[in-house]
């Protein structure tokens, strides 16, 4: 007997419009929760799946492990059962809308690591019936959907875009940021075929704008050219930054008199390096896939030379300042203020930190951390430090040799710490014209 592919189609289109399709989010973190939240918000019965049980455990105690989410609404959907949690992967079939929100990092060589996709991919497809979409959100390179999600989905009797269907909608979560999320930033959407991109769209187009392109490698293409923009305007703020500095020119005035021109002109800020999930990596997965086209991406190659060479930078201009205190930075005590990869968020990923901890360390200095949002440092993929955030008093800033800003977060009372530090190393421009900088202030 034929199947109707239509109906299956349509039943679906169904569901979601009168908002009794099940969405189940894979990936509970800063892509996956406030996904799960905003589809909760519209009426939508959400499933989240991780594989870290302390998640799924602090959330039915309503804690936040992610600190600038709010628990209210996440606590009052599950208590109405709208939300639920879980391990167990074999409920994905009970998921009429599966979202892969899932971790795509780089290997030690600098090349895509997408065993979490795949692994998702393939729970997945053990658990996959007509009737259902499974969208790709996590980054990666152009071809991903269809190259290597769709073969591992797609059987003689299931088809994508008859009786299941698969689309690639890239994650554009800023995390702390109060004026965007996932409520008011547009998605991009592309489908593996036009009923796939009807579906994905119809579901977005619940909790927000959808852009919707031609195809998943489009859509895949977009994300990696969002990315790829930040990093290079970075690496050019930051090259700028070390030449401002042997000028004797501030950058950041620069920067800022060049961002009163009303057009032809976006302002980027220098730092002591790129982190996050996004900047440092994804241009990266573009790269990579280049070379099956034997091309080589020349911008991308150079701004992560310059990006990755930040840190170093850091170190150089920590040493100088010892140097003109008569002092050296093996041995001395140095107090890094904030490891979060950016102010006001607990998100340490790829952190510049961790990298300047690593080299201070191993040049002998005495390493300790301040970071407001993360007491405890968490063992990472590259780093185990073992240590816990320093109390940020005068006493403790009056010991230290010198202390470098990494993270500029609000909670920091930057004239205070001038006044009772020794020498500071500032990679943010949080000094500026604070009273009795001069001379204590070096910046990186």
């Amino acid at each position: 007997m034929k199947k109707n592919n239509n109906s299956i189609r349509e039943c679906l289109l169904n569901k979601i419009e009168k908002r009794e399709a099940v969405v189940g989010i894979i990936g509970l973190g800063y892509v996956g929760l406030p996904l799960a939240i905003h589809f909760g918000q519209q009426g939508f019965k959400v499933i989240g799946f991780d594989v870290d049980e302390r998640k799924i455990e602090m959330l039915y105690q309503g804690q936040s492990y992610i600190k600038h989410i709010k628990m209210d609404h996440i606590n009052e959907k599950i208590k109405e059962g709208e939300l639920e949690a879980t391990v167990d992967f074999t409920r994905l079939g009970e998921a009429d809308c599966m979202l892969i929100c899932v971790p795509t990092p780089l290997t030690d060589k600098m090349e895509p690591d997408l065993s979490y996709v795949l692994d998702t991919t393939n729970f997945i497809a053990d658990n996959l019936r007509a009737g259902q979409i499974v969208i790709l959100e996590s980054t990666t390179y152009p071809g991903t959907t269809e190259e290597a999600l769709l073969p591992r989905l797609e059987t003689d009797d299931m088809k994508a875009g008859e009786d299941f269907f698969l689309a690639y909608s890239p994650e554009r979560e800023d995390p702390g940021n109060k004026k965007f999320d996932a409520a008011n930033i547009p998605k991009v959407v592309g489908g593996v075929t036009s009923s796939c991109l009807e579906i994905a769209s119809a579901l977005y187009n619940c909790i927000t704008q959808v852009v919707p392109v031609s195809s998943t490698g489009a859509a895949e293409m977009t994300k990696i050219l969002e990315n790829t923009f930040r990093s290079v305007n970075i690496a050019l703020v930051n090259e700028l930054k070390v030449l401002g500095h042997k000028m004797g020119i501030d950058i950041f005035e620069v920067i800022n008199a060049a961002a009163t021109k009303p057009f032809g002109y976006t302002p980027f800020y220098p730092g002591p390096g790129l982190g996050g999930h996004c900047i440092p990596i994804d241009p990266f997965y573009l790269s990579w896939k280049a070379r099956e086209y034997d091309f080589v991406t020349r911008f991308i190659q150079l701004a992560g030379e310059i990006n990755v060479s930040m840190p170093y930078y850091v170190i150089d201009r920590t040493m100088e300042a010892l140097n003109q205190h008569e002092k050296s930075l093996k041995g001395s005590k140095v107090l890094v203020l904030g490891v979060a990869y950016k102010k006001d968020i607990d998100d340490e990923r790829e952190s510049p930190g961790y990298t300047i901890m690593k080299m201070l360390s191993e040049k002998g200095a005495i390493v300790s951390y301040n970071d407001p949002w993360i007491p405890v440092l968490k063992p990472t993929r590259k780093y185990n430090f073992q240590k816990k955030s320093t109390p940020l008093t005068p006493d403790v800033l009056r010991e230290m040799d010198a202390v470098i800003v990494v993270t500029d977060h609000s909670a920091y009372d930057y004239a205070d710490i001038v006044k009772h530090s020794n020498v500071i190393v500032d990679t943010r421009n949080a000094t500026d014209k604070i009273d009795g900088a001069d001379g204590k202030v070096f910046f990186a």
